[in-house]
Formats: structure tokens, C-alpha cells, sequence
């Protein structure tokens, strides 16, 4: 049976948190791959965002899974890379963002379990902000989006589950809320003066400087 029998052969997924900029790529990766690539029957394409142990189902019934996600490599903001093996363990002991949290739980009951996935390759770019609350991708990390994009597809293809491309134009339904589309969702962002980033303006004196600004 495909998977091994798990209910979901493979799985491509995206987490991390749009509300605070480079946090987002691994939602905004998996969305572009979406739109980008129509996928076989077996592979299972989702928006993780951070569901965190919500997510157990689709991590202990995966015989192969892809994770988009920002990662701390220590390198230059944009650096791309794919961890594969031993390598996912650095990535699973470093907490950028409450969502790993939950995630490191889960592979370690995954494992206790002995429902771990065969596979797992994860699709990491390294941040520039993960303070900027409500902004977009920092330039960098939104230019790697295209490599991690394309580098799923090949995985995908080397463990015979080769996706088509979309004509281009074709509208497909959204992994989560269309108005979280990130298009939808940049035009929506109310301009830097309107909008404070980094305290709620009710507890922000008129005029004083949050600790960020400060510092």
C-alpha cells in the first residue's frame, strides 16, 4: 500500500506566523507552490501556518513529508537550504517562534509512537525580521520563495509523485482564507504611519518611543 499505510503518502506543508514578517515564509512558500504545481493523488498540500499540535495527524500519517519553514542557519538573510537526515535535528532543537515549540513535541511523540515519517525534508530560508509586526517578507527571504518553490517539485519528483505545472492564469482555491493570500493581504495593510507595529497604541503614550525604537 502507498505510504506504508498511512493515511497520507506524502505531505508538503507550510508553517510559520504572517504577522511578523520573515516568520511568514514558510506560509507563503507553500502557497506559491500551490499555485505554482498541481500535485498527483497521494500528496496532500496544506498551509500548517501554526496549528501546531493540530498538525500531529498529518506528521504521524505521512510516509514522506516537505516542510517550508524559516530556519536560523546563522548565515546571510535569504539563505536557502535544504535539510535533509541529521541535518532537520539542529533545526528541530532551535526555537525562532512559539509554532516550533509545538512542532519539536510532536516529532518527539511521533517518534516515542513509532509513527514517524519515513522522510522528511525541510525547505529552510534564514530570516533578516521576525520583529516587524504585520509586515510582509523582508526583500531577501521573499526572493527565495522561487527556489524553495522549485526545489519541492524536484523532491517530490525523486520520490515519484513528479507534479504538473499550472497553465499560467489557472485560479485554484486557496489553502486557508483567501483574504490571508498574500496578495490580498499586502494590499489590505494599512501604511506605516496608521498602523502601530509594536505596542497597542492605547497603552503607548502619544509620542513616546516603544523599546524597540529605543533601543
Amino acid at each position: 500500500m502507498p505510504g506504508n499505510g498511512k493515511k497520507y503518502p506524502v505531505v508538503v506543508m507550510g508553517i510559520g506566523n504572517i504577522l511578523w514578517a520573515d516568520e511568514g515564509f514558510g506560509v507563503r512558500a507553500v502557497e506559491e507552490f500551490h499555485k505554482a504545481w498541481k500535485t498527483p493523488e497521494g500528496v496532500t498540500v496544506l498551509d500548517g501556518g501554526t496549528l501546531g499540535y493540530f498538525l500531529s495527524e498529518y506528521i504521524e500519517e505521512s510516509s514522506k513529508l516537505i516542510i517550508f519553514d524559516c530556519c536560523d542557519f546563522r548565515a546571510e538573510p535569504g539563505t536557502f537550504s535544504i535539510l535533509t537526515k541529521d541535518d532537520i535535528n539542529p533545526w528541530l532543537a532551535t526555537k525562532m517562534s512559539a509554532h516550533q515549540d509545538g512542532l519539536t513535541d510532536l516529532f518527539a511523540m511521533a517518534k516515542i509512537r513509532r509513527r514517524y515519517p519515513d522522510e522528511i525534508v525541510v525547505l529552510g530560508c534564514q530570516p533578516a525580521d521576525l520583529e516587524d509586526y504585520g509586515g510582509s517578507l523582508t526583500p531577501k527571504v521573499q526572493a527565495a520563495v522561487p527556489a524553495a518553490v522549485e526545489a519541492a517539485a524536484k523532491q517530490l519528483e525523486a520520490w515519484g509523485y513528479a507534479p504538473a505545472r499550472r497553465p499560467e492564469g489557472e485560479k485554484v482555491e486557496p489553502l486557508a482564507e483567501s483574504c490571508l493570500e498574500q496578495d490580498v493581504y499586502e494590499a489590505g495593510r494599512p501604511s506605516e504611519a496608521a498602523a502601530c507595529r509594536f505596542a497597542d497604541p492605547r497603552f503607548l503614550p502619544h509620542g513616546e518611543k516603544s523599546g524597540k525604537e529605543e533601543a
